[in-house]
C-alpha cells in the first residue's frame, strides 16, 4: 500500500537518477516537434503569441501540470524538463539575436496582403489564409471594398494591420460586403468597372465574359468606390 510522502516516488517515481538523461533528451526532442507543428500550421493557427511563445507556454504547462495530478510523474523530472526548456528558450533566443535567417524561421515575418487595392497572391499562398477569414477581419475594421486599402500586412503574430486611402485618393475596388462580393459573375451584365473575385484586379470591362489578366480567373464583382465611414 502506497503512503504519501514517500520521497523516492515523489521526487523520482522510483526511477533511476540515470532515467534524469532521458528526460533531458525526451524534452528536447518534444520541443523541436511542437516547433517545427506551430510554424506548420501558420500565424493565424497561433494568433496574438507567436510561435516561439506558444511553444514555450505549451511545454512549460505539461511540465507543470502532469506532476500536480499523477502520482506516477516525479517533480524532480519535470523539474530537469523546465530547466531544458528555460536552456532552449535561452539558445534560440540568442541564435535568432545571432541570425535573421534564424530569426525568420522561427517567428516568420510580416508579409504583404494587399499592395494598392489589390492582392498580393504570393503572400497569400505562401501564409494559407482564407479569403472569408480575411475580408471578416477588414469588415470589422469598417472596410467595404479594397479600393478603401493601400497596404494591408499580417503580422508575425497573425494580426492584421491596414493603411487605408484618404478620403479623396479613393477608387473602385473589390467589394468585401457579402451581398455584393456573393453576386460574383462569369457574365458581366453591363459595360463599367469591375473587379476580378480572387485578386481584387479592378478595370473598365465590356458587357459579356473576360479573363482578368492577372490571376487569369474569370469571375468579376461590380466594383464600388464608396469613402470610409469612421
Amino acid at each position: 500500500m502506497k503512503q504519501i510522502f514517500e520521497w523516492n516516488r515523489v521526487l523520482f517515481n522510483e526511477l533511476p537518477e540515470i532515467f534524469l538523461f532521458e528526460v533531458v533528451f525526451r524534452s528536447t526532442v518534444m520541443f523541436i516537434i511542437l516547433l517545427l507543428t506551430l510554424k506548420l500550421a501558420g500565424k493565424r493557427g497561433v494568433k496574438q503569441l507567436s510561435i516561439f511563445e506558444t511553444v514555450i507556454i505549451i511545454a512549460l504547462g505539461s511540465a507543470a501540470g502532469d506532476p500536480m495530478f499523477y502520482e506516477d510523474v516525479g517533480i524532480v523530472p519535470a523539474i530537469i524538463v523546465f530547466a531544458v526548456i528555460i536552456l532552449l528558450y535561452r539558445v534560440v533566443t540568442w541564435l535568432t539575436g545571432k541570425s535573421k535567417k534564424f530569426e525568420e524561421f522561427i517567428e516568420g515575418k510580416t508579409e504583404c496582403l494587399i499592395n494598392d487595392g489589390k492582392f498580393s497572391l504570393s503572400s497569400f499562398r505562401k501564409e494559407a489564409l482564407a479569403q472569408d477569414e480575411f475580408f471578416a477581419e477588414l469588415r470589422v475594421k469598417s472596410i467595404e471594398h479594397l479600393g478603401q486599402v493601400k497596404h494591408a500586412f499580417i503580422e508575425t503574430s497573425g494580426e492584421i494591420s491596414v493603411f487605408y486611402y484618404k478620403d479623396e485618393e479613393v477608387g473602385y475596388g473589390l467589394p468585401i460586403l457579402p451581398l455584393l462580393f456573393e453576386s460574383k459573375s462569369k457574365i458581366i451584365p453591363k459595360d463599367g468597372t469591375y473587379s476580378c473575385s480572387f485578386c481584387g484586379n479592378t478595370t473598365e470591362q465590356k458587357k459579356g465574359t473576360a479573363t482578368c489578366q492577372v490571376c487569369q480567373k474569370e469571375e468579376w464583382v461590380e466594383s464600388i468606390n464608396t469613402k470610409r465611414i469612421t
